[in-house]
């Protein structure tokens, strides 16, 4: 279960139970229906401050948090599967989850929506409606709280409507437009909500950040950062607003054409999936959103990235790590827990399911990260150097972008008490043969990103899940100001984010290629999204909103390494007296990922960007349109 932070745990002990005025969602004729008993319970609950409280802290435990956590519908993420793993950056070699059993084998339907908690995100069973309808329930009843001041009212419903425009953006980005529920509706009224536009639903989720960006503080310094991080804010919600129009600007909703022309068309004519064609002032609200943003950020301060302490590879890596998995830092603008403190949960669940395979990065990802100046990886030139991950094989000289080892874990890497990493065929950590291709390092790369040195490597760790964080914040601008031609400015925002870790600007490591070309520095800026922003959700949706067919019809691949001198097993197991030196010299050998190929990889249907509705959903006739090709 998420939760916001360890404060909250505690304000839970003795309270009343807040989840029993949240019944289940229904929709059709008894949509988000109120169970007769509520009134009395809502009665109890906001007749105290500190009762109502604890109501609004449930609702943030219901935000979506991005990791597999454990066995339910909503933690369980694709039955252990995570978005990313659909994207050209990750692949799973798991073969119960439902990559394996529904998408890579290109057997999902929409009657798939009804039958399983397997899909990639279910319109009914992500607690989206639990959520939302909890949330408006508090705004629509804090107001009779006798013993809470006006301002905290005020504050507290302004909170609220920024986790319902949380929650509608994370189906809006699955889904497209959606019914727009503006009330906690009561057991009189009628509830038939149809299918919202693009444009409306757009709309609605701006609205309400605006409204509580015009009331919340810009950060929590006043109330005691560490205490309190988690609570949405003035900054999360004009952050917010950045991130959902960027998604609302791109080519998948703002187009010429729209993106599938396969019937049901009902949805597109509806302009459901779509603005109906290209519209370049979405792309100037953007820009807008963005200064505004930054305006603010410039005035108030407060919100920085957080900076390396020296120029090694592992200052530079200590300060990523900091701004994707460290809570209480100060480029988090909405983050999401789960309870406690390295529970027993999160150490069986996510620390088992990464050795099954579930989370292999490709060799595609691991050549979009740079070297470590900044100039772009070559891969016969690294072979030919002997640079592939470090200089001359010497494992205390990295040479790549320093994301890349807090990202993936490649071979020679070391662990914390000094143990190369031996990721060669049939070496120590990777017992794979040239014939294999299964576990953990299948695609001769692992997991190292929210995964570490495996599940000892987690405990005393406060798990966060970053919603949205700064360095997106720049990359966002970054786009949103080149789709306004202000292409130097755009640059710019770029190289804030790779100064961080030590790399040189977009124009000064290109020396060969005009980055002022837009095309160019929108594949640069989707290369930065995906170096920085890895396993964050961010990926399968860059490839989503720009309609990107080529990338996901692109078959993926995985890294042979095998060791040159044609030794096997582990050097670290074999007797002082045979082990020579450790192995520097290796040969690499690209492979196609074989293991649950996935069927668009023989041509993509542009229908799989979105996500279908339950059939049994459509069906109830409240005017829930199917989306095109399902």
């Amino acid at each position: 279960m998420k939760h916001l932070t360890k404060w909250f745990i505690t304000a839970f002990v003795g309270a009343v139970t807040a989840t029993s005025c949240v019944d289940e969602i229904k929709f059709g004729d008894s949509f988000l229906e109120k169970a007769p008993s509520v009134a009395v319970t809502q009665d109890s609950i906001f007749g105290k401050a500190e009762y109502a409280r604890r109501f609004l802290w449930t609702t943030y435990s219901k935000l979506y948090y991005g990791l597999a956590t454990n066995w339910n519908d909503v933690d369980g993420k694709m039955n252990t599967g995570m978005f990313e793993c659909l994207s050209d950056c990750f692949h799973s070699h798991n073969s119960w989850d439902g990559l394996n059993r529904h998408y890579y084998p290109g057997t999902y339907t929409a009657v798939t929506e009804d039958n399983t908690s397997e899909t990639r995100f279910s319109f009914t069973k992500e607690e989206t409606w639990e959520c939302i309808r909890a949330a408006w329930i508090f705004i629509e009843n804090v107001d009779r709280v006798p013993d809470m001041d006006e301002m905290e009212k005020e504050r507290l419903k302004a909170e609220a409507k920024v986790i319902i425009a949380s929650r509608y953006f994370d189906m809006f980005r699955h889904f497209g437009g959606l019914p727009i529920v503006e009330q906690a509706f009561a057991a009189e009224n009628d509830y038939q909500v149809p299918r919202g536009t693009v444009e409306e639903t757009v709309n609605f989720m701006v609205k309400l950040l605006d409204e509580a960006a015009s009331v919340l503080p810009w950060d929590l310094t006043d109330d005691g950062e560490s205490n309190w991080q988690g609570r949405m804010t003035q900054a999360s919600a004009m952050g917010l607003k950045c991130k959902i129009l960027l998604f609302a600007a791109s080519p998948l909703f703002n187009d010429d054409e729209p993106y599938c022309t396969e019937p049901p068309q009902e949805a597109v004519t509806g302009h459901m999936v779509w603005y109906g064609g290209y519209k370049p002032e979405l792309w100037q609200q953007c820009l807008k959103a963005c200064e505004d943003f930054f305006d603010m950020l410039a005035q108030k301060g407060h919100y920085e990235l957080f900076q390396p302490t020296g120029t090694t590879c592992d200052d530079y890596r200590a300060a990523f790590n900091t701004a994707y998995f460290t809570r209480n830092n100060t480029e988090l603008l909405i983050s999401t827990r789960i309870i406690g403190k390295y529970n027993w949960d999160w150490w069986y669940y996510w620390g088992d399911w990464v050795p099954n395979g579930g989370y292999t990065p490709t060799l595609e990802y691991m050549e979009m990260f740079p070297m470590s100046d900044g100039t772009p990886f070559d891969f016969d030139k690294a072979v030919a150097e002997n640079n592939m991950f470090f200089e001359d094989n010497d494992y205390n000289k990295p040479t790549r972008d320093p994301r890349l080892y807090e990202t993936i874990l490649v071979n020679g890497a070391k662990w914390s008490n000094g143990r190369s990493i031996e990721l060669w065929a049939g070496g120590g950590d990777n017992a794979n043969s040239t014939s294999t291709e299964t576990g953990q390092y299948a695609t001769g790369f692992g997991l190292y990103k929210f995964y570490k040195e495996g599940k000892g490597s987690l405990a005393g760790n406060f798990l966060e899940w970053p919603y949205l964080r700064l360095a997106e914040m720049y990359l966002i601008y970054a786009e949103a100001l080149m789709k306004n031609n202000r292409i130097d400015d755009a640059i710019k925002q770029v190289d804030i984010v790779r100064a961080r870790v030590g790399l040189k600007g977009l124009v000064a490591s290109n020396p060969g290629k005009d980055m002022r070309n837009t095309d160019n520095l929108m594949e640069a800026i989707l290369n930065e999204r995906a170096c920085e922003l890895g396993l964050e959700d961010v990926r399968f949706f860059d490839m989503i909103r720009n309609k990107r067919a080529d990338l996901f019809e692109r078959p993926l691949h995985g890294l042979l390494i095998e060791r040159a001198d044609g030794g096997s097993g582990s050097w670290f197991d074999k007797p002082d007296s045979e082990r020579g030196e450790f192995p520097t010299q290796f040969k690499y050998t690209p492979f196609q990922i074989s293991n649950a190929g996935r069927s668009w990889w023989n041509g993509f249907n542009p229908k799989w960007y979105l996500a279908a509705f339950p059939v049994k959903e459509v069906n109830k006739g409240y005017g829930l349109v199917q989306n095109p090709g399902w």
